[in-house]
């Protein structure tokens, strides 16, 4: 099992022949992801990578079977490949663009909750399920098949907390990169949940960030549902200085629930296994599930 893409997804880019979506398709296509083909308004009917170009998502749908979308489009035009995406039928639209606006993702949010979609991101390195298919920018050679899965705010921390996992002789079912903007789609609870209820996932590592209540809302969902299986937990931005954007937009501590010292209560306090820094991710991972 796995969860969002597996080896039978059939996936587009939106901005297929731009520079980030050759260079990221390319390397998808060499991992092994079914891509089927991309969108570039204007350039459909042509050949890039190999691929069919389309001019509108539909169209794509429409003639592969899409189910699947990528988006590199620039962030000025994102939130419309997303609502375009949404609209076509696309059950997964994984987007990796930086930037975007906030009213444009308000919109973009509200114009899809209606509809048969799941929404990863803004501003994420996307999702794998090692082996199967990777819709994304992480480095593929880090992940390994196996039966733990990852949900985080921040690229690096997955890629890094994958390498631990694998280096302890685990693996992963699937890594979910959520995205650190204040507006994204798929919360870390909801991406906790799709975990908890696979098969194969025996643990998880849920790796969060300062700023707002996502960690907290899947811990206690966490607990609610019966701490079914183990989740580590990590927090980043321990030392930052409260009111200040770090790295991700939605970074920043507004009020005292939003420090790492605060979520990191809460986590223990819902029965999460909460590691102080990401080098212990991997050893806590082995402990947890030898335990």
């Amino acid at each position: 099992m796995s969860v969002l893409v597996n080896k039978n997804s059939k996936v587009i880019v939106q901005g297929f022949t731009g520079s980030e979506g050759t260079f990221h398709a390319e390397q998808m296509i060499e991992y092994g992801t079914n891509v089927v083909g991309g969108v570039t308004p204007g350039k459909g009917g042509q050949k890039h990578l190999n691929k069919p170009v389309f001019n509108t998502v539909s169209d794509a749908v429409e003639q592969t079977g899409a189910d699947v979308s990528i988006i590199f489009v620039p962030p000025a035009f994102a939130a419309d490949a997303i609502m375009e995406a949404a609209d076509a039928g696309i059950q997964v639209i994984i987007t990796i663009t930086e930037g975007i606006p906030v009213a444009d993702m308000v919109k973009a949010a509200d114009y899809i909750k209606d509809r048969d979609c799941r929404l990863v991101g803004p501003n994420c390195p996307g999702v794998i399920t090692p082996g199967e298919a990777k819709v994304g920018i992480m480095p593929g050679f880090v992940f390994k098949k196996g039966k733990v899965g990852i949900v985080s705010k921040s690229g690096t921390l997955t890629y890094e907390a994958a390498d631990q996992v694998v280096k302890q002789g685990l693996g992963i079912t699937t890594a979910i990169g959520i995205g650190g903007d204040p507006i994204i789609g798929t919360t870390t609870k909801e991406a906790v949940e799709l975990l908890m209820n696979d098969e194969e996932t025996e643990c998880i590592v849920m790796i969060g960030e300062i700023g707002g209540q996502l960690e907290a809302d899947a811990a206690k969902w966490v607990k609610e549902n019966g701490n079914k299986k183990p989740v580590v937990g990590f927090i980043a931005g321990e030392t930052a200085p409260a009111g200040r954007t770090m790295g991700h937009a939605g970074a920043i501590v507004g009020g005292s629930e939003d420090t790492a010292q605060a979520k990191k209560k809460i986590l223990k306090e819902n029965g999460i296994h909460v590691v102080d820094s990401p080098a212990e991710i991997g050893m806590k991972v082995a402990e947890v599930l030898n335990s």
